[in-house]
């Protein structure tokens, strides 16, 4: 059995992907590198058909239709074989050094009294004109170099959240609780790292920058014109994860600190929704902000009333003009926060 599934969803990323597959590459036999062409139309599919001849005890070419990148990871998780699981998505790469640190740690977990369920290091965030990385690092927050769970977490301020980009999962986690990314659907990494963590008891923070988010091509997804235009995709998502929160409080409000994370960050994604809605200027998209708010009041008054009369919640709904220039002042904290383009 592999000690880790990579997967690497692909559509028309001929032009950048082979970055991404050799800064994993070095990981040997220990590892897997799951290449999923999801539906391309470039060379995409020659690529990863070229990598798997060359390193066929390492590379596994998967061709499926487009679907997505959510469908891309289910293909991921579907085929993986790893006792551990993490996407790269194929315009990032891992560093050399933090990847060697990466295995040795989860060597050195496996087997033990007690099940590693997630692994979490730094990301660093790559972006085009920048001389300066910002480094996404949690080594106030989490307890270093030991096991730890829920109740030993510190607290989560905002801006500092698990992303998809700093978590590997044990994969029978991930087949056993069940996540199911919904397709043509973009922003499903918060999903990703939503839906299971209630499933998750045993964690391990290593405090390396082992990922390198790129960020800065014109038709990437956290572009903020493209987010505008894909903005009922966000709400989807949006409302997936309220519609999530209200049907398992049973399993997430008994553990206070898995409860308290989980809605700051259903929080912050809502207040990311409202913003750009409200930037968008329209009516037709301030009666879907209006909607959404109905929608979580409809759902759940309790989890309402968290968000709609917390800090961020009463921003994003001042009311008129004045109040929406107010909200929009908070775009810009999480423009910071979220490095949108």
């Amino acid at each position: 059995m592999k000690l880790l599934s990579f997967t690497v969803p692909c559509y028309n990323s001929a032009a950048y992907m082979e970055k991404c597959i050799n800064s994993l590459l070095p990981g040997g036999e220990d590892v897997e590198i799951l290449i999923v062409d999801d539906g391309s139309t470039d060379e995409t599919a020659a690529i990863a058909d070229r990598f798997q001849e060359q390193y066929p005890a390492i590379v596994k070419a998967i061709h499926k239709e487009n679907g997505g990148h959510g469908s891309a990871v289910n293909a991921g998780i579907e085929n993986a074989t790893g006792l551990y699981f993490k996407v790269v998505d194929s315009d990032d790469w891992v560093k050399d050094d933090a990847y060697v640190q990466i295995l040795e740690t989860l060597k050195n977990l496996t087997g033990g009294e007690k099940t590693l369920d997630l692994l979490i290091s730094n990301f660093v965030y790559e972006k085009t004109g920048e001389n300066r990385h910002k480094v996404m690092r949690y080594k106030h927050i989490l307890p270093q170099n030991e096991l730890f769970t829920w109740s030993d977490i510190h607290h989560f301020y905002k801006g500092h959240y698990i992303l998809m980009h700093s978590v590997i999962f044990r994969t029978k986690l991930l087949k056993e609780c069940g996540i199911r990314l919904p397709e043509h659907t973009f922003y499903v990494d918060n999903l990703y790292v939503f839906e299971p963590l209630p499933y998750v008891k045993n964690m391990y923070y290593l405090d390396v920058n082992f990922y390198r988010y790129y960020i800065g091509r014109a038709d990437q997804s956290v572009n903020e014109d493209i987010m505008i235009g894909r903005i009922d995709q966000q709400i989807k998502v949006n409302k997936i994860m309220i519609d999530y929160m209200v049907e398992n409080k049973g399993i997430i409000n008994p553990n206070k600190k898995l409860g308290q994370y989980m809605l700051s960050y259903l929080d912050i994604i809502t207040t990311v929704s409202s913003i750009l809605l409200i930037r968008s200027g329209t009516e037709e998209n301030l009666r879907k902000k209006k909607e959404l708010w109905d929608y979580l009041k409809k759902k759940d008054w309790i989890l309402y009333r968290k968000l709609r009369f917390g800090l961020l919640g009463q921003c994003m709904n001042l009311p008129g003009r004045g109040g929406r220039a107010i909200s929009v002042e908070g775009y810009k904290i999480c423009r910071k926060l979220f490095n949108f383009n």
